[in-house]
């Protein structure tokens, strides 16, 4: 057994190298987090989509003011016409990539057959924006690619906008603030605050009661 004299002498060793040990633990968390090669992949997120959605929204202003037919800014459709809209957000962006022949374009109690691809703004890993959705996985033109129906009620606000503007062979880029998409929270692979972009081609429609056309 040791006797109360060693045990103070140890005590008192203990007592001085603690600092010691302390700091040394310190400086090592410090190095693994200053080599850890983690990087974040949507930083200053919220700020970077609103700045980018204000940018946008007023170059295609002008370029609609300067007549590029090709550019259209739509109000949701879940504002009424009649009630006065001032926030950018409130609007969906377009531009027109190729215009169709069909006539009359589906309503909210349709259904819709579309190709598209959504996508995010570019982040830290994804220069071109992060696909979070396509019916093309093979890169085929669109001639062959695959197709998606849905009810135009189960869209979110923006996507729903959006094709009850299309006629059959359109096939437009599309524009959605987080507010007509899926808002301040995040929605799987979609953080919170996310501007949409999606290109969207109109397939065919079908009115409420009357089924789709059979997809060859």
């Amino acid at each position: 057994m040791l006797k109360i004299t060693e045990i103070k002498r140890l005590t008192r060793k203990a007592m001085f190298l603690l600092p010691l040990f302390v700091a040394a633990l310190a400086l090592s968390l410090s190095a693994c987090s200053e080599s850890d090669n983690t990087v974040e992949e949507y930083p200053n997120w919220e700020n970077k989509n609103a700045t980018y959605w204000d940018s946008l929204y007023t170059a295609t202003q002008t370029k609609v003011n300067n007549g590029d037919t090709s550019w259209k800014i739509i109000k949701s459709f879940s504002i009424e016409d009649t009630l006065k809209s001032s926030p950018k957000t409130d609007y969906i962006i377009v531009n027109v990539q190729t215009a169709g022949k069909g006539s009359g374009c589906p309503i909210y109690t349709d259904s819709v057959r579309v190709r598209y691809t959504g996508r995010l703004l570019p982040s830290t890993s994804y220069p071109s924006g992060y696909i979070f959705d396509t019916t093309n996985y093979n890169n085929a033109v669109d001639s062959i690619s695959g197709v998606a129906d849905f009810k135009v009620s189960g869209l979110t606000s923006g996507f729903a906008t959006a094709v009850q503007h299309m006629h059959i062979g359109d096939i437009w880029e599309v524009y959605i603030p987080w507010t007509l998409g899926y808002g301040t929270e995040a929605s799987s692979s979609i953080p919170a605050y996310s501007v949409l972009k999606f290109r969207i081609q109109l397939v065919a429609y079908a009115r409420a009661g009357s089924k789709l056309p059979k997809w060859k």
